[in-house]
Order: structure tokens, then C-alpha cells, then sequence
């Protein structure tokens, strides 16, 4: 089967996967050693809807750790896990579970905005990435990073990019031999040789993260 090299090829699936590792390979030998030494990382996927963007949402400036163990006690307290049943929880127990004030804040906005009708995550997943973007920043506490991660592992878009994320950012930085740190608009320039398997790309740059590089 033969893939389009364009933006027009929206969504990643485990089969284009493969294309798009083999393309990136092509591209930049840096990415190449990662994928010849380490073989290809994984799709990271995960479903659409709310439960994921609470875990998204938890994930921001702490570790994936500890986020997980936090999703997790939610998991098992809130079954199942939508937004008018996260509503039923107040301040206190929320804070038992392990959200602090400001994910309190975050994610009761969340599960208010898809509870009245302000965001429909099921319609949003078939719109354009502009769309999907403008939708959810207007909830409080989504911003960029948010979203990227939300269209790369959710909504599985080839090209999402998320430019901020401090593993990739550490990843790039030793993957290209930099002497210091990127910013996120640096990483955003030299990931631009990387359209439009940006999204696989940054698979690459995580799985030579947690291998703790060379």
C-alpha cells in the first residue's frame, strides 16, 4: 500500500505507523539510530472522551507517575467515569483522591462545559485540528500542550506536535547533540523536516526518553 507524504494524511493507524517510521528514517539519521537501536515505540494510544483529558489534565507539570496513581483512585471511585459523575464529588474528596486545588478547578470546568452542551467531544473529534484547538483552550486550564497530547494519543493525528512537552524537548537535546535545552520554538523548527509524521516522530523522541538515551 502506497501513503500520501502530505498533511492530508490525518490520522495514525499501527499500519502507517510503520510507513511513517520508514519515511522519518529517510529523513534524519538521528531518528534512524533511535528506531535501529531501540526498534519502533509504541502507538501510546488512548480513547477518546473524558476520562482521557482528566488524565491529560492531571498529567500537566507532575510526573506520569503520579498522575496515573491519582487517575487511578479516581478510576476506582467514579464508575463510570463521566463528567455528571465527577460532578457529584466535592472539594474534600477530591482532594483525598489527590487533585489539587487548581486540577479541582480544571476539571469540574471540564465536566461542566460537556455536561451543558458548551463542548461536544464526540463532534469535536471529527473536526479540523484549528477547530479542535480554538474548542477546548476555551475551557479553563487546556492550553497547547493539553491539546497536542489529547490529538496525538486520542485522537491519533500523524502530524500533532507537542513542542512543549519536557521529554521531548530533553530528548531532542541530547538526540542532536545540543548544548543547551531547546525552547519549544526551537524543537518546533527542526521538527518541521519531520511533517507530516510529527506524531511519530515524537513517539521516537519518547521511547528514547524512558530508555534514558545513549
Amino acid at each position: 500500500m502506497i501513503f500520501k507524504q502530505t498533511a492530508e494524511l490525518q490520522l495514525l493507524t499501527k499500519e502507517n505507523l510503520t510507513h511513517g517510521l520508514m519515511v522519518l528514517a529517510t529523513q534524519d539519521s538521528d531518528l534512524a539510530r533511535i528506531l535501529e537501536i531501540l526498534g519502533p515505540p509504541p502507538m501510546w494510544e488512548r480513547e477518546a472522551g473524558f476520562p482521557t483529558l482528566v488524565r491529560i489534565i492531571l498529567e500537566q507539570q507532575v510526573s506520569l507517575a503520579a498522575a496515573k496513581a491519582v487517575f487511578s483512585r479516581l478510576y476506582g471511585v467514579v464508575v463510570p467515569l463521566t463528567p455528571e459523575n465527577f460532578l457529584t464529588l466535592d472539594d474534600i474528596e477530591l482532594k483525598k483522591i489527590g487533585f489539587s486545588r487548581q486540577k479541582i478547578l480544571y476539571c469540574r470546568g471540564l465536566a461542566d462545559a460537556i455536561t451543558s452542551g458548551q463542548l461536544d467531544l464526540n463532534k469535536l473529534a471529527k473536526m479540523d485540528e484549528a477547530t479542535i484547538r480554538t474548542e477546548l483552550k476555551r475551557i479553563k486550564g487546556i492550553g497547547d500542550w493539553t491539546v497536542d497530547i489529547y490529538l496525538l494519543m486520542a485522537l491519533q493525528h500523524a502530524d500533532a506536535f507537542p513542542k512543549s512537552d519536557l521529554g521531548l524537548l530533553i530528548a531532542a537535546q541530547k538526540l542532536k547533540g545540543l548544548t543547551t535545552r531547546p525552547t519549544p520554538a526551537q524543537l518546533e523548527a527542526i521538527a518541521q523536516n519531520w511533517r507530516p509524521w510529527r506524531a511519530v516522530a515524537a513517539r521516537l523522541l519518547w521511547h528514547y526518553y524512558l530508555s534514558k538515551g545513549d
